[in-house]
C-alpha cells in the first residue's frame, strides 16, 4: 500500500463508546496505525473516561478530546477517519471524500448501525469492522480500493415533488 495516512481522526460521536477508546489507545494498534503511516491521531472520545489531552505513545502523537460544535475540521485534516457507525458521521466523512473504517459498536440494542455499514462497504464506499478485528482490519483492508461517494442529485428530489404535487390542469388551461 502506497498511501500514507500520517493523520487519522478516530470519532465515537455523542454516544459513549469505551471499547473503541480503548481499543485504538491499545499499543497493538497503534502499532498497526503505524504501519499506515501514522504519526498523529486526532481522537472525539465522547463521554468516555479516558484523559483528554496531549501524549505521544508508540510513537504517535495523540490528541484527546470529548466534544466540539463541529467535527468539519477534524475531519478536513484527516487522511484517513475510523468512526463509529452513525449515520450522520458516516455521510459527512463520506462528503468530504475521506477514506473511512466504520468501527461497529457490538454493544447496541438493535443495531441498526451495523446495516447501514454493511450496504456501504458492499456499495464500496467504506470498510467496517468490530474492535475486536480492527487490527485485522487495518492490516488487510486497501483504502485505495474505495469508490468515492455519490452527489447528491437535486433535480431527484425536484422530480419526486413534482409527482407528489403533480395537480392536473383541466384541459382549456393546457
Amino acid at each position: 500500500m502506497s498511501t500514507s495516512y500520517k493523520k487519522i481522526f478516530v470519532t465515537v460521536g455523542t454516544t459513549r463508546f469505551d471499547t473503541l477508546c480503548k481499543t485504538i489507545n491499545k499499543e497493538s494498534t497503534l502499532e498497526a496505525l503505524k504501519r499506515l503511516g501514522c504519526k498523529e491521531i486526532t481522537m472525539q472520545i465522547g463521554s468516555s473516561d479516558l484523559k483528554t489531552g496531549a501524549f505521544v505513545k508508540c510513537g504517535i502523537n495523540l490528541h484527546l478530546y470529548k466534544y466540539k460544535d463541529s467535527l468539519d475540521e477534524d475531519i478536513m485534516n484527516a487522511d484517513l477517519v475510523i468512526s463509529h457507525a452513525g449515520a450522520g458521521t458516516c455521510l459527512e466523512v463520506l462528503e468530504a471524500s475521506k477514506p473511512l473504517l466504520v468501527v461497529v459498536n457490538e454493544d447496541l440494542m438493535d443495531n441498526h448501525q451495523l446495516e447501514l455499514a454493511e450496504q456501504l462497504q458492499v456499495d464500496g464506499h467504506l470498510y467496517y469492522c468490530t474492535c475486536d478485528t480492527l487490527k485485522s482490519t487495518l492490516q488487510e483492508v486497501d483504502f485505495s480500493l474505495l469508490r468515492p461517494f455519490p452527489n447528491p442529485d437535486a433535480s431527484l428530489f425536484v422530480k419526486f415533488l413534482d409527482d407528489v404535487f403533480k395537480v392536473t390542469l383541466p384541459s382549456s388551461q393546457k
